[in-house]
């Protein structure tokens, strides 16, 4: 069945703006909840004046429409296309000129770069926006941001561990957390990748990072896992990475504390038998993510 509107350029590209919008300047609940939570059970002072300053900056973002951060990361987009769903336009076009619109308007730090010269190229350039495209069921176009910032990608690590080397998966993503230190200005959320290919683990350890957070201990916020209604709990693997993370001391903006990460959330995919892929994509306080839905 097809949808009751066709879908347009125009509809993405304005959707995209919308979106970015969204995204940059207003933090999802869950994550305002879980920094919340955080500032609840922290005990030590200056974590505790940290994390109100955290909050703080939520609030008047919000209020006066402008980015959470100076850093407004480099765009990703998960697009969900329904299989039922026909356009007759390049929708990674669409979404380019999304951003290019949207550039100006939120505004956006130009952040594209060429990796070699480092030639600016606003938010549009080779390979940028990162666009990521799936098929599902359905009549629909779900689209997703997530802007990421290099403070938290820059210490992002993946490993191509040794099929023996399972039970070193818990030191790796602590090692990788401890050498991050400050760096990605926690409390952080850290998102873990295992299996695949050496880049299908660092995209599921970067997909990981658009699930909401529910704190198991205090119920706080809903839990959505990646484009379904199912509500998500940390299993007892994430809990115990929690757990050692926090014991790290590390804390707010670096500067010790209970809390350096706000949740831990695995993505697994099976492997070559003789391989074992493992990232882990950290995320900073700021979990920026909007999606919506395009026509149905």
């Amino acid at each position: 069945m097809g949808v009751d509107r066709d879908i347009t350029y125009e509809d993405v590209a304005q959707s995209v703006v919308d979106l970015l919008l969204r995204a940059e300047t207003q933090l999802p609940d869950d994550v305002t909840a879980a920094l919340t939570d955080a500032h609840g059970r922290e005990t030590d002072p200056t974590a505790r004046a940290q994390i109100e300053a955290i909050l703080e900056n939520i609030e008047l973002a919000a209020m006066r429409m402008v980015p959470i951060c100076q850093d407004t990361g480099i765009l990703i987009f998960f697009v969900e296309i329904g299989r039922d769903c026909a356009i007759d336009f390049n929708i990674k076009d669409a979404i380019r000129a999304g951003v290019t619109k949207a550039t100006e308007i939120v505004p956006l730090r130009p952040n594209a770069v060429h990796p070699v010269t480092r030639e600016p190229s606003g938010n549009v350039g080779i390979g940028l926006p990162d666009i990521i495209l799936d098929i599902n069921e359905g009549d629909r176009i779900r689209i997703t941001v997530m802007p990421k910032g290099a403070g938290s990608e820059n210490v992002s690590r993946l490993a191509m561990l040794n099929p023996s080397q399972v039970t070193d998966i818990k030191r790796f993503v602590l090692e990788a957390v401890a050498d991050a230190g400050g760096k990605p200005c926690p409390p952080i959320v850290v998102g873990v990748g295992i299996g695949g290919s050496f880049d299908k683990a660092a995209r599921l350890a970067k997909k990981a990072l658009l699930r909401e957070i529910y704190n198991n201990a205090s119920g706080v916020g809903a839990c959505v896992n990646g484009s379904t209604v199912d509500a998500y709990i940390m299993d007892d693997f994430e809990l115990e990475l929690l757990d050692a993370i926090n014991s790290l001391g590390i804390g707010t903006m670096g500067l010790g504390g209970d809390i350096t990460a706000l949740a831990v959330h695995v993505e697994y995919a099976h492997c070559h038998t003789a391989s074992l892929p493992v990232a882990v994509n950290i995320q900073c306080w700021a979990n920026r993510r909007a999606s919506v839905e395009l026509g149905g």
